[in-house]
């Protein structure tokens, strides 16, 4: 349960970093990185204005282990399947994980509450999956979860 423990409190690091220029070429154009997370919660609670999914995103899989792991950026979504999209992502790789506190009291600015959902992006759990963006390329990923995995 560490793992999920690490990752609550991460979220508790809510602030969004800037974000740093990336291979500029010789035109002195910035290639940028996207990242669209396509959220599918098919957990009981309600998903909306009021009670939303917050996706933490990493630049380093550390957030899984280490309570001094602080996200690069939060976004929030409305819906149980909606896409997210991170612009300007000034990493690569990345990793995410969400969060979704049925009471809708929640804002991401602290620890998820008890009771909340937990996921993160991975191809082999518990090991948080890398996510690769070359400059000037936009990645997607599924991130799909319930309410099997909730902070104690």
């Amino acid at each position: 349960m560490g793992k999920f423990t690490a990752l609550a409190l991460g979220l508790t690091l809510a602030a969004v970093a800037g974000s740093a220029p990336q291979d500029a070429g010789s035109s002195g154009h910035v290639a940028t990185r996207t990242l669209k997370v396509k959220v599918h919660y098919t957990g009981s609670g309600t998903v909306d204005d009021q009670h939303k999914i917050y996706l933490a995103l990493w630049d380093s899989p550390d957030f899984a282990t280490s309570r001094s792991a602080i996200p690069i950026a939060v976004q929030a979504a409305s819906s149980k399947d909606q896409t997210v999209t991170f612009d300007a992502v000034s990493a690569s790789p990345v990793y995410v994980s969400a969060a979704f506190d049925p009471s809708g009291q929640w804002n991401a600015q602290s620890a998820p509450p008890s009771g909340s959902s937990l996921a993160m992006y991975s191809k082999a759990p518990p090991k948080p999956g890398a996510i690769e963006i070359r400059p000037g390329d936009t990645a997607t990923v599924d991130l799909s979860f319930d309410d099997r995995v909730k902070v104690p």
